[in-house]
């Protein structure tokens, strides 16, 4: 998966909050330097979205198995996660191993999906974590569901169900759309438990940033161990997919999460949210340009009104933060 955050709901910042002390938002500093500072953070941000993005396309241009692809990107990007971002090393315990496994979950499922059926349905499809989210929540956070979020809940829910409506198209980087389809569903509600698993994380007596980066890298590394049994043996794999693996773990996890820990300093999480769409727009842009893959008709408005409710979600949830009364967000 994109291995990033969905704007439908709160910015789980702990899973992308700065790991050093000189990382916090320096609100002592000169104007024209923190506007300089939330400039450049919102381009990281994008940059990380862009990055997230290429992961469709890229895992379709590679010609090894679901399962290839997915235990060796996440094998890489174990690694990368642990050179690039230093506070992962820290915090391995029963509780990271817990997030880490619905991570992994998400994952794997997200690859396989991307093989079966088109990347927009596959993003699109998992991006309706929120749902889950607000409908588990009062179960496993003790977080009650408001009126206001019936509405975002049924357009969601709308939304989704249009992906299966009528046939979809096949191509031939999509063989399977409608498998493809229930295996991004499925990764949607397993991207949800890893969201509230990152929240449950900074809940707890030790929570810390370290406790979420470590659950990002322990995350790849069950995923590698799961897949490693049905990754092998290898039959055949170009140099082309040699370099396709390597982009997806170091660039396309890797780097995107150093864009992403370093942009959400200085830009307030509606801001980063909205900002984080760009991956869910780009995703099948890259995929029509590098493979031709078209969403049907039925799966391009499904994926219009998840987006629609994303953004509707993001912006009155940030203005009910900035409402009297309650305390601005930081």
């Amino acid at each position: 998966m994109g291995a990033r955050c969905t704007g439908a709901v709160d910015l789980p910042m702990d899973l992308h909050w700065p790991h050093d002390s000189d990382a916090l938002p320096r609100y002592d500093a000169p104007v024209t330097e923190q506007i300089r500072d939330r400039r450049i953070g919102a381009a990281q941000v994008v940059a990380a979205a862009v990055l997230f993005s290429t992961g469709g396309a890229a895992i379709k241009a590679c010609s090894l198995s679901g399962w290839q692809v997915a235990s060796f990107r996440s094998a890489i990007a174990f690694v990368a996660v642990l050179v690039m971002v230093p506070a992962a090393r820290r915090g391995w315990n029963i509780k990271t191993l817990a997030v880490a496994l619905a991570y992994a979950a998400t994952l794997i499922l997200y690859v396989l999906a991307n093989k079966l059926t088109t990347a927009a349905n596959t993003i699109f499809l998992q991006d309706t974590a929120p749902l889950y989210v607000l409908a588990l929540s009062p179960w496993l956070l003790q977080e009650r569901i408001h009126r206001r979020d019936l509405g975002f809940m049924a357009m969601m829910a709308g939304g989704m169900v249009l992906f299966f409506v009528g046939s979809e198209p096949v191509f031939r980087t999509a063989p399977h759309p409608m498998a493809g389809n229930v295996l991004a569903v499925t990764a949607g509600v397993t991207w949800a438990l890893t969201i509230m698993g990152l929240r449950w994380l900074s809940s707890q007596p030790e929570g810390s940033p370290e406790l979420s980066a470590a659950s990002v890298a322990l995350g790849n590394l069950v995923a590698f161990v799961i897949t490693a049994p049905l990754a092998f043996p290898v039959a055949r794999a170009g140099a082309g997919d040699l370099g396709i693996v390597i982009f997806l773990g170091v660039v396309q996890i890797g780097l995107a999460y150093v864009f992403l820990t370093r942009g959400v300093r200085y830009v307030p999480a509606l801001e980063a949210a909205l900002l984080l769409l760009v991956e869910p727009v780009l995703n099948p842009v890259w995929a029509w340009l590098v493979h031709g893959e078209r969403p049907g008709a039925w799966a391009l408005a499904g994926g219009v009104i998840i987006l629609a409710a994303t953004v509707i979600k993001t912006v009155t949830e940030g203005r009910m933060q900035r409402a009297p009364g309650r305390p601005a967000p930081g």
